[in-house]
């Protein structure tokens, strides 16, 4: 007897708790929850002695597919859609107008050499409201489906850009030889006068844009097959300076890769593309 000493009493460990409880007793599997409380255990769960990382399983996103996203529409591609529209009207006038009209209006469109030289930058962009073949052209289908996946990737304003650089720079890059090689006697004056309008050189360019922005495996066949259409028709030689222009475009547009790839990536976060 140690009277005046306090005792301490000494707790079980849960193995001893569990073996020295009463038989029958309603016992827990694991100490510190709650029994008839379902769902009691986090992240990291107790099986017997030992500890387990209990992993949410995610299952896998399947992105449905939205086929109308191909076209433009007025608030998802105002630029494509808007641009579409002004090609609509001028395939109707030069599908339906007087071809006196027509031909008058074509030809002050035209990005010839004689028209660079007096009013560049009128018939650079009057030639880019025209198609060359109409609405039944490849080019038109080009248009509304690369342009419409350029600018849901890099906006409205980039598009633009992408789409007149290679207008621009493709055009004075097969009409400044020919003024050149005039200018040498190489060739007549009347090649200063040929008719050259349309957006071909546009969508090239596009079409080699677009081509850096998606994944290997659409990429190679996009630039493929497109770059041997081109390649096809420089061969046939039926328009060598066009065709040629096609090709620098497609070279322009992929040329623009690394820019555009930093504009994606600056508008991802906030467009969810």
């Amino acid at each position: 007897m140690t009277e005046g000493v306090p005792v301490l009493e000494r707790t079980a460990p849960p193995d001893e708790a569990a073996a020295t409880a009463p038989v029958g007793a309603p016992v827990s599997d694991v100490s510190g929850l709650l029994e008839g409380v379902p769902r009691q255990r986090g992240p990291r769960e107790s099986v017997g002695a030992g500890v387990r990382e209990s992993v949410p399983v995610r299952e896998p996103r399947l992105r449905a597919l939205r086929p109308w996203r191909l076209l433009p529409t007025p608030t998802g591609t105002p630029f494509t859609f808007g641009y579409a529209v002004v090609l609509c009207v001028t395939s109707l006038i030069s599908a339906y107008a007087d071809p006196a009209l027509v031909h008058a209006l074509l030809q002050g469109s035209s990005t010839d050499v004689a028209h660079l030289v007096r009013m560049p930058g009128l018939v650079l962009v009057g030639s880019a409201l025209w198609v060359a073949g109409g609405v039944a052209s490849p080019f038109t289908i080009g248009f509304v489906l690369v342009l419409t996946a350029l600018e849901r990737r890099i906006g409205g304003l980039r598009t633009a850009g992408v789409f007149l650089l290679g207008h621009v720079l493709a055009t004075l890059a097969t009409e400044v030889p020919v003024g050149l090689a005039v200018l040498a006697g190489h060739l007549p004056d009347s090649s200063l006068h040929r008719l050259d309008y349309g957006v071909s050189f546009g969508v090239a360019a596009g079409t080699g844009a677009l081509a850096g922005l998606l994944p290997l495996w659409s990429r190679v066949p996009l630039l493929a097959v497109f770059g041997g259409m081109l390649l096809q028709d420089l061969l046939a030689f039926t328009d060598p300076m066009t065709n040629w222009g096609h090709l620098i475009a497609l070279a322009i547009g992929v040329a623009t890769w690394p820019v555009l790839r930093r504009w994606r990536a600056r508008r991802a976060p906030s467009s969810g593309l």
